[in-house]
């Protein structure tokens, strides 16, 4: 984020703060965004968050009778005039509160003014997911400036709780959609060397070098760059290999790391299609990626295993819990979503109906099944925007200057320097 002169309260709370002050607060204007703003903001806040129906004309007549509270989300939904009614807003709160915005407009402009020129901590434009909101508004809300780690590709790790929930149509048919439909830049990463399914589902040969970049990583980049990944489409590129039955590949501590810092400089997305075993440079991999995606199929086990793999501890740059895809719902003699969602005591994020011929029949010509509009492609752009979090903040020039008129007055907390 760009030093908007906020100072952000130290994670925790302040001891000298006052004890009437609520901790988080929203004004938003629908339930939609409501829920994903619940949703992405329940690892950081538990239920310590008061969300009200209304925008930021809302918010600024409540707060002339209300104290302030620390974190104040407001929504700018229906206003004709955004920024005067942030302006209006700020007359009307403490300068030291922290002020996140919901929007619809996908403006860079509009960000800059907000952030840069109004001094607001992070502004979204809809449609929010719970992702977004975890990773950008997460770390706000715990007193910490958001981390974007907008350098860089991002890594979506898909693994099925068990064998045969799917994981790896999820995993070719999400890539799919990222680098042909969305048209950016994205590798389909397939650590299993002896019986990997990405390049034969998408008809593509095997690379040369991903074994040798996981035995050798100082190679990593001169590999990638000359042998090992293979187009499957203008901006597609599978990554993968086929080592006979009887070899054991060997694998350096580090490896997954530097494979994945090379794939990040050259591609928007890095989708892998991580099984689970103890295996190294699964573990490794499963740590390392932004966003963990669980896929469970309608069965008493696939809850056992998905209650069992939710408890992993989360890796270093990941916000939030496991996105989880429930796969073949309706299959005959499956479990109801209503049963499986009262067993994991959560919802599921992403439903993908049982349609055993459209799949089957992609995977028999090696054509990604979302090829084909309907319900499957549907679920793919729904898993595709829970996990992508792209649009307008990940390509902010966060160096750039703000508006000419984004002066005329000083926001919240631009006395001091953020901490």
């Amino acid at each position: 984020m760009p030093d908007t002169g906020i100072i952000v309260p130290a994670a925790g709370g302040d001891e000298t703060a006052r004890h009437d002050r609520p901790s988080l607060l929203a004004f938003i204007a629908d339930a939609g965004t409501e829920a994903a703003l619940r949703d992405g903001l329940a690892d950081f806040c538990g239920k310590d968050i008061e969300v009200r129906r209304g925008n930021v004309v809302t918010a600024t007549a409540a707060m002339q009778k209300q104290a302030t509270p620390r974190v104040l989300v407001v929504d700018v939904a229906g206003s004709e005039q955004p920024l005067s009614d942030l302006r209006a807003l700020a007359d009307v709160t403490e300068p030291d509160v922290c002020v996140l915005v919901v929007g619809y407009l996908d403006s860079a402009d509009f960000y800059r003014e907000i952030t840069r020129g109004l001094g607001a901590a992070d502004y979204l434009p809809r449609p929010l997911t719970r992702e977004k909101v975890a990773r950008h508004f997460g770390p706000v809300a715990l007193g910490r400036a958001p981390t974007l780690d907008s350098l860089g590709g991002r890594g979506i790790s898909i693994t099925g709780v068990r064998g045969g929930t799917g994981a790896s149509t999820i995993a070719v048919n999400l890539a799919w959609y990222f680098g042909v439909l969305m048209r950016r830049h994205t590798v389909l990463l397939d650590p299993d060397l002896h019986r990997g399914m990405a390049s034969f589902l998408l008809n593509v040969p095997h690379g040369a070098g991903l074994r040798q970049a996981l035995e050798v990583p100082e190679r990593i980049d001169v590999l990638l760059a000359e042998r090992a990944a293979q187009p499957a489409a203008d901006r597609l590129h599978v990554l993968s290999s086929e080592e006979k039955m009887i070899t054991e590949p060997g694998y350096v501590a580090g490896a997954a790391e530097m494979l994945l810092e090379a794939l990040r400089r050259r591609y928007n997305f890095i989708v892998a299609d991580v099984p689970f075993g103890p295996v190294p440079l699964y573990r490794d991999l499963l740590k390392l990626v932004h966003q963990r995606v669980l896929v469970l199929d309608p069965s008493l086990a696939s809850v056992r295993d998905t209650l069992r793999l939710l408890t992993l501890p989360a890796g270093p740059t990941q916000v939030q819990r496991p996105v989880l895809v429930l796969n073949r719902l309706g299959r005959p003699g499956g479990l109801s979503r209503r049963h499986i969602e009262d067993a994991l005591k959560m919802k599921v994020d992403i439903v993908i109906p049982d349609q055993p011929r459209q799949v089957g029949a992609a995977a028999t010509m090696g054509e990604p099944a979302a090829a084909v509009r309907g319900a499957f492609r549907n679920a793919i752009a729904d898993l595709a925007r829970q996990v992508g979090s792209v649009g307008l903040l990940d390509g902010v020039d966060a160096t750039a200057e703000p508006l000419a008129d984004a002066g005329r007055r000083p926001w919240w907390r631009l006395l001091g320097k953020r901490g």
